[in-house]
């Protein structure tokens, strides 16, 4: 069974970081791309970033880069996304997402963790 558990969510004040993980487990997570996508509240599914499957090649949305920095570690099956200098508007549901390759179809998402940036 195809596992992603996230976890690292919390309530920070703005300028804060944190570091999301999203455990793996059930498939050879290796040979996937990865991604990070949120949820604001009342709003629709943002993508925020990907990785490859061998961790050498990334990809932003203009409004996290230089902010968020997305890696895995393979060996430990394991994906991050550190999130440096949190707005207000980071508030959302974030989830990981795996796919084939970085632009095809998502075939399995996590349950999500909650980031609240908030004074």
């Amino acid at each position: 069974e195809v596992q992603l558990v996230e976890s690292g969510g919390g309530l920070v004040q703005p300028g804060g970081s944190l570091r999301l993980s999203c455990a793996a487990s059930g498939f050879t997570f290796s040979s996937y791309a990865m991604s990070w996508v949120r949820q604001a509240p009342g709003k629709g599914l943002e993508w925020l970033s990907a990785i490859n499957s061998g961790g050498g090649t990334t990809y932003y949305t203009d409004s996290t880069k230089g902010r968020f920095t997305i890696s895995r570690d393979n060996a430990e099956d394991t994906l991050y996304l550190q999130l440096n200098s949190l707005k207000t508007e980071d508030t959302a549901m974030y989830y990981c997402a795996r796919s084939l390759v970085v632009d095809s179809e998502y075939n399995g998402w996590g349950q999500g963790t909650q980031v609240t940036v908030s004074s």
